[in-house]
């Protein structure tokens, strides 16, 4: 059976606009959420999520259909935060809230759920939520990459993979050094609390 993607690309190959369109409208908001977290700027994020459907709209008559339209998509959106952080070394001053794309299309920040409605409980998990995207946004653009794509998108290895061009090994080496960094960095906060 043929995905609904590989149609679209399809269509695109043919000149259907509106096909690309619906590309667009599909995947926007993931690859500019993916894009926020990697460099932390909403402005140049903004700038970034349009420049990869620039790029992906001038190559997808070259996109091979028997490859997969998102990790695809991907791979030109990590790409480009590569050529940021290397072009204009950014610094990652800012931190963003975590968000998640809900199955009824809406994006929320993730919070740790609250049970008992206590106060100091609260402020609690808000300080871990803090010190957990102080954490992310400390990591190497090498190994944030991948626990993004693996913990926020949901993604395979075997898209990871495919998305960093490196071997599904190194995709669970980083994604598992990026664990053990953000456990020694959260160590000192856990034990003090």
């Amino acid at each position: 059976m043929v995905s609904t993607d590989a149609i679209l690309v399809l269509r695109c190959q043919e000149d259907d606009s509106q096909a690309f369109d619906e590309i667009v409208r599909q995947y926007k908001d993931g690859i500019y959420n993916y894009i926020l977290r990697m460099i932390s700027n909403r402005d140049d994020a903004e700038d970034l999520a349009v420049e990869v459907f620039v790029r992906a709209f001038a190559a997808i008559k070259s996109f091979r259909r028997d490859s997969n339209l998102r990790t695809w998509l991907y791979r030109i959106a990590t790409n480009l935060c590569i050529d940021k952080y290397r072009r204009y070394g950014i610094e990652r001053k800012k931190l963003v809230p975590l968000e998640r794309e809900y199955g009824d299309g809406e994006i929320r920040p993730m919070d740790l759920p609250d049970t008992s409605f206590d106060p100091e409980k609260l402020l609690g998990q808000k300080e871990l939520s803090d010190q957990i995207h102080r954490a992310i946004a400390k990591l190497p653009e090498k190994l944030r990459a991948p626990i993004l794509m693996y913990d926020m998108e949901d993604m395979s290895y075997g898209q990871i993979a495919e998305v960093l061009g490196c071997p599904i090994g190194t995709v669970k080496s980083r994604i598992f050094k990026a664990r053990t960094q953000l456990r020694r960095m959260l160590l000192p906060y856990v034990q003090n609390t």
